[in-house]
């Protein structure tokens, strides 16, 4: 057990100091500080930075109206009285950053036209536009002599409630809630592995490359040596992990923004927290004791990519399923999917997190995963132990089946 405490307190320590870990760990925390105060930030740039809009009312009734639904904190209206070639102008050199020319239709109802320099920006128009359609709802209402109660009632939204029937149902508050965090964490999850699954891949591979590998494995067994790899990669991951959740969490808390509210991690059971650690492990170790074995296989760094491919996509695949499973965690297909370990850690969690899962549907997730990834090191160590002492041209089916044969020598 020294050489296997070895193995995982080099690995932990070379990753752990290298630059590369530190620099992209120093540039993570600082956007995530950003992302969480983005607000202030924007508003530090931009400051009381208003639209202003000239407007000609050729009407001479609506600007007054039109005044009054405008929201003055985006834009900031003016009438003038020039001729609509001099404003047209007047905003191509910078004086107004849009005109707005209105007049009445055929029927007595407000139409406009927006004149700027570009039509990228789509806030304002669609501001205006919003307030010259309440404009013209209220004058039509005028003219069927409809009162403002009237109208009130006419666009008072029907009562709709949701109420589920299962005594274990969540609410559509919590289910919300759950949604938030089941999203942060399923794209954690996806992120990880594919980073870190990598990173065991390229370890073996570079010492492979050194040649040094034939002296690890005549001093170290092959399981110890794979688990230490591993469980090396794991620590670092898990500490960086630690790093971003607790800048995350003081980000959020001190931003005195409604994010930590909105994703209501006060109100969530521990359970789920549970869970997500639970799931979170056993799909690293699955997705990692397939990452070192084909890291094995490879005689160079440059092939760690397109041997790791194929489970990368795996991996892309679970989570493409989990996106659609957060707006349908009951569909047959959800349901199915989550029993295959590749799947499960992902599509069980987004189901516990969602809906009322069976407690033996979870166990049965737990033993079906677990029965993998004990076949997989089970046979990943035999691979791995002749896969390492393989050079040449890579060939995944054939090198595999060549580094089985090695093993029993």
């Amino acid at each position: 057990m020294n050489k296997f405490f070895l193995v995982v307190g080099h690995t932990y320590g070379t990753k752990l100091r290298a630059k590369a870990f530190l620099v992209t760990t120093a540039i993570t925390c600082l956007l995530i500080i950003g992302v969480a105060n983005i607000q202030p930030i924007i508003e530090f740039f931009t400051g009381d930075e208003k639209t202003h809009v000239a407007v000609i009312d050729r009407t001479g009734s609506l600007y007054g109206p039109l005044e009054k639904q405008v929201s003055h904190d985006q834009i900031a209206l003016t009438k003038i009285t020039d001729m609509e070639n001099e404003a047209k102008e007047a905003v191509k050199e910078g004086k107004w950053d849009g005109l707005l020319v209105l007049s009445m239709d055929a029927e007595g109802l407000p139409e406009a036209v927006y004149y700027a320099n570009t039509i990228v920006d789509n806030q304002t128009p669609e501001e205006l536009k919003r307030a010259l359609s309440q404009l013209k709802t209220a004058l039509s209402a005028a003219k069927l002599g409809l009162t403002d109660e009237q109208m009130a009632e006419l666009y008072k939204p029907v009562p709709f409630q949701k109420v589920a029937l299962e005594k274990n149902a969540k609410t559509e508050e919590e289910l919300n809630q759950a949604r938030a965090l089941v999203y942060v964490l399923l794209f954690a999850m996806y992120m990880f592995v594919l980073m870190y699954g990598g990173m065991i891949a390229t370890e073996v591979a570079t010492e492979k490359s050194s040649r040094v590998m034939e002296i690890l494995v005549s001093s170290v067994p092959p399981v110890q040596q794979l688990f230490g790899k591993i469980i090396g990669v794991a620590l670092v991951s898990l500490t960086q992990f630690f790093v971003f959740f607790a800048v995350a969490f003081a980000a959020l808390k001190t931003s005195g923004q409604e994010v930590w509210r909105f994703l209501g991690f006060d109100h969530l059971p521990a359970s789920i927290f549970v869970y997500a650690l639970v799931f979170f492990l056993l799909g690293y170790l699955l997705y990692a004791v397939l990452f070192a074995v084909l890291g094995s296989l490879v005689s160079r760094v440059e092939d760690v990519q397109p041997a790791i491919t194929p489970v990368m996509m795996l991996v892309v695949a679970a989570f493409m399923i989990a996106m659609f499973g957060l707006n349908a965690p009951e569909s047959a297909f959800v349901t199915g999917a989550s029993f295959v370990p590749f799947f499960a850690p992902m599509l069980m969690f987004l189901r516990i997190g969602l809906v009322s899962v069976p407690g033996w549907e979870v166990a049965l997730c737990l033993v079906l995963l677990a029965a993998t990834i004990a076949l997989l090191i089970y046979f990943g160590a035999k691979v791995y132990r002749g896969g390492v002492l393989m050079y040449g041209r890579m060939n995944i089916f054939k090198d595999i089946k060549r580094a089985i044969q090695l093993t029993k020598k």
